[in-house]
């Protein structure tokens, strides 16, 4: 999803036709840099891990890899994801993918143990992806490039949301503060996912009124945001897991078809 949403950050911010070198070590660069985000994730939280049914079969809980080797292993890639882009794309989107990386292994993860704001602030490392693809693309970081983070960042907190209803036993066995831990009814968590949902749908709108998407895109991006606000009220009338999967199966669609919309209606730069 990483690579997904970089590569239509790239698009939308090139003009004329793409620049397929750029792009390749852009996507390399990130690879790295998300691969070595996930590991050093994973050995940060091996010891929570383990008290979780949905995270205990992890490689490192499971007992098929040694820590010091996840380690050695996210380290490594990360720096090299970083030399790739400050290298071969440009130093902006470097800057960035050290924000992204900083942000989520070194504020996000400890957070998860201490405040429920984890989760807006873990929404920030999760939208840089389609800004470094737009700086990637224009070297400069522009209202554009924001739309599309913009986008992200709203869609990460409905979607999860969902997940934190449907696991929050885990969560709040595990010692990590969610919403959903302490929320005895669903309805803080439910008010979120909808509250979130409508700023999305608003900011998905943002593309047409910047003249990056077309009629068909905002035609589409209302459709596909009045759905997913369905989904979300639903989940608030009845919280429970059958709507809580409904709304993450949701969040699931939604994403690449809105992003899929935007790449076929793109208004030339």
């Amino acid at each position: 999803m990483v690579l997904i949403t970089t590569l239509v950050g790239f698009y939308m911010g090139s003009s004329g036709s793409l620049n397929l070198g750029l792009l390749v070590h852009c996507m390399l660069g990130t690879a790295l840099l998300a691969s070595g985000a996930a590991a050093l994730n994973q050995y940060l939280e091996r010891e929570w891990d383990a008290r979780m049914p949905r995270t205990s079969d992890r490689p490192i809980p499971a007992g098929l890899i040694q820590p010091q080797m996840v380690l050695l292993l996210g380290a490594s890639m990360s720096v090299l994801g970083l030399v790739e882009l400050v290298s071969q794309v440009n130093p902006l989107t470097a800057v960035l993918g050290a924000v992204t990386l900083a942000t989520y292994v070194f504020v996000y993860t400890p957070l998860k143990r201490v405040t429920t704001l984890n989760t807006l602030i873990g929404a920030v490392p999760g939208a840089l992806p389609p800004l470094m693809g737009w700086t990637a693309a224009t070297g400069e970081i522009s209202v554009g490039g924001w739309a599309l983070f913009t986008i992200l960042f709203f869609w990460q907190l409905p979607h999860f949301m969902a997940i934190s209803w449907m696991y929050r036993t885990d969560y709040r066995d595990a010692g990590f503060k969610m919403l959903s831990a302490d929320d005895s009814d669903g309805s803080r968590t439910a008010a979120a996912a909808i509250r979130h949902t409508l700023a999305l749908l608003a900011f998905s709108l943002s593309p047409v009124a910047l003249h990056l998407g077309g009629k068909i895109y905002g035609v589409g991006a209302i459709v596909l945001g009045l759905l997913f606000l369905i989904c979300a009220i639903q989940f608030s009338r009845s919280t429970t897991r059958e709507r809580a999967r409904q709304l993450f199966f949701a969040s699931i669609l939604y994403l690449p078809l809105i992003l899929g919309l935007l790449v076929l209606d793109k208004i030339k730069l």
